[in-house]
């Protein structure tokens, strides 16, 4: 894959479609301006990054950045366009099962009810929307382990927000031997609850 260096992360230079064809398994993460700039003094948080297998750029900032320094990246790529592109894609791929982590109490559950309503059938298995702190809290933690491997989940998409989401994933997904694929997706649960609308186009 051909990538654009921006603030020492290396962004996969790809259009939406090519992702969604090449996507098999691996941790996908979609920084925006906010992630570079703590990315810079995260050391955590750049670990992360590091170990991720797909990043994706998920802002016009940073896409613009990358034309005026002359390379130029494809398309801006946010998570909450990709996450529904990417169940859709897989609509009769059975072996595509997700698992929601993240958003308030019930949010989490609505998306799953929504999604697996438009899709025609189960592909989101399980969801659990998690408590404040829960990173720090090795019992919730293990709890929610737990019930994402007894879920067959095959897809992971966690939206606690960033560096959380991020940082969590790179801690716990050797304890996640069933799924394939971990995505770091922001609000994106709260969208497809329709809990929260989506910001204008042209807002990085």
């Amino acid at each position: 894959m051909k990538k654009v260096n921006i603030l020492n992360i290396n962004i996969d230079n790809m259009l939406k479609s090519e992702v969604l064809k090449r996507l098999k398994y691996g941790v996908v993460f979609t920084p925006n301006v906010d992630h570079l700039v703590k990315l810079q003094k995260d050391t955590e948080f750049f670990r992360a990054y590091e170990a991720a297998d797909y990043i994706l750029c998920d802002s016009k900032i940073v896409y613009y950045i990358s034309r005026f320094l002359g390379t130029p990246i494809k398309a801006k790529i946010s998570g909450s366009d990709f996450f529904p592109a990417f169940y859709t894609y897989h609509k009769n791929n059975q072996d595509i099962k997700i698992f929601l982590l993240g958003a308030r109490p019930g949010v989490a559950q609505k998306a799953q009810e929504i999604i697996n309503d438009r899709i025609g059938r189960q592909i989101v298995v399980g969801s659990y929307s998690p408590s404040f702190g829960f990173e720090k809290n090795e019992a919730e933690c293990s709890e929610i382990i737990n019930l994402i491997n007894n879920s067959e989940a095959t897809v992971l998409a966690v939206g606690v927000g960033a560096p959380k989401q991020e940082k969590w994933i790179c801690k716990y997904k050797s304890k996640l031997p069933q799924i394939k694929i971990f995505m770091a997706i922001g609000a994106t649960i709260d969208f497809e609850a329709g809990n929260i609308n989506r910001a204008p186009i042209l807002v990085p």
